[in-house]
C-alpha cells in the first residue's frame, strides 16, 4: 500500500485524528513529495539540505511562516511513522528547525461578554434556543474542544457528579468538570429541546443527527446573529476564555493542564501571557499616570 495512504489511514484509525486534520496532512505531504519530485528525489533520498530549500521555496511562493511551522511538524511527524514502519531509516527532518514565527495569543472574552451572551441567548423564544445555550455554557463551563463537544454521549455525562469522560487528541481518556449553572441548562436542554430524539449523543442537529464540529460553528454564528452580539465567536474563544477565567481566579496551571488535555504544561503556559496583557491594558486604563503619559 501506498506510504502516504497508510500513514493517514494511520492518524485515523489509530490517533483519531478529525478528516479536517487528515486532510490538512495529506496537502502538507503531497506539496513536499512534489517539490522532491521536482527534484529528482523521493522521500527516501530526501535530506536537510533539500527539506531547508524546500521550506526557501515555499517562503519565496508566499506561504507565511506559521504554515511552514505547521508542515514541518507535520513532514516530521511522517517521517516518524515512514522509520517505526521500516520504510527509512532515519527522519532528516530531525536535523531541520522550523522558522521562527511570531507568538500568537489566544482571544479570550471578558467575564461581562459572556454574561451578556447568555442572558442574551435565554431571551430567545425559538424551538433551537435550549440546545444553543447548552452548547455555550458547556463550551465555556469545560473547556472541552468542539471535537470533544460533538461526540459526547448520554452514558458518558455524570450529571450528580457534573462530570463528563471525553476522549481527546490520540483517543487519550479524561474527565472534565462543569459547573451548578451549566447542570441546570443541561438538564432544561434535555427536558425542553424537540431535537433529542433517541440519539445517544448529547447534541444533535434538526433531523436528531450527531453534529459536526464545523455545524457547531455556525451555531455559534447564529446565536451572535439571532443576540445582536457580535463577538467573533467561535469554539475555541470559548475554550479560551475558560482557561483565562480559571488561571484570573487563581486556579494552579497543572490543574488547567489537566482540565483542558494539554500533553505539554508549555501549551497551557500561553494563558499566562494573556493574563499578563489583561493586567497591563487595565493599568493603562486605570492608572491617572499611564493614562497622562502612555507609560505601560
Amino acid at each position: 500500500m501506498d506510504k502516504i495512504k497508510k500513514f493517514l489511514e494511520h492518524l485515523g484509525l489509530d490517533l483519531n485524528y478529525s478528516d479536517k486534520t487528515i486532510k490538512s496532512y495529506q496537502q502538507d505531504i503531497e506539496s513536499f513529495k512534489k517539490y522532491l519530485n521536482s527534484k529528482g528525489a523521493d522521500f527516501e533520498t530526501a535530506n536537510p539540505q533539500l527539506i531547508r530549500m524546500y521550506l526557501s521555496n515555499e517562503m519565496e511562493e508566499g506561504k507565511t511562516k506559521v504554515t511552514c511551522c505547521r508542515r514541518i511538524a507535520g513532514l516530521r511527524h511522517f517521517y516518524e511513522y515512514l522509520v517505526r514502519s521500516n520504510f527509512i531509516k532515519e527522519n532528516p527532518f530531525l536535523f531541520v528547525g522550523a522558522p521562527k514565527k511570531e507568538i500568537r495569543y489566544p482571544e479570550a472574552l471578558y467575564l461581562e461578554q459572556i454574561e451578556n451572551l447568555f442572558a442574551k441567548n435565554r431571551e430567545r423564544t425559538d424551538d433551537l434556543k435550549y440546545r444553543d445555550q447548552a452548547i455555550i455554557e458547556l463550551l465555556y463551563a469545560s473547556g472541552v474542544r468542539v471535537s470533544e463537544l460533538v461526540s459526547i454521549k448520554m452514558n458518558t455525562i455524570d450529571f450528580k457528579n457534573r462530570t463528563i469522560r471525553v476522549f481527546g487528541k490520540g483517543r487519550k481518556e479524561r474527565m472534565v468538570i462543569f459547573s451548578k449553572s451549566c447542570q441546570k441548562t443541561l438538564v432544561d436542554y434535555l427536558k425542553n429541546s424537540q431535537l433529542r430524539h433517541s440519539s445517544d449523543y448529547l447534541f444533535t442537529n434538526a433531523r436528531g443527527e450527531q453534529l459536526t464540529p464545523r455545524g457547531v460553528e455556525y451555531i455559534l454564528n447564529q446565536i451572535q446573529d439571532k443576540c445582536g452580539v457580535q463577538l467573533g465567536l467561535h469554539p475555541h474563544m470559548l475554550r479560551h476564555t475558560f482557561a483565562t477565567h480559571l488561571l484570573e481566579g487563581g486556579a494552579d496551571l497543572r490543574v488547567i493542564q489537566e482540565l483542558l488535555g494539554h500533553e505539554s504544561i508549555n501549551t497551557t503556559q500561553i494563558y499566562t501571557h494573556i493574563t499578563e496583557e489583561a493586567m497591563r491594558q487595565q493599568f493603562n486604563m486605570s492608572h491617572p499616570r499611564a493614562k497622562k503619559h502612555g507609560n505601560s
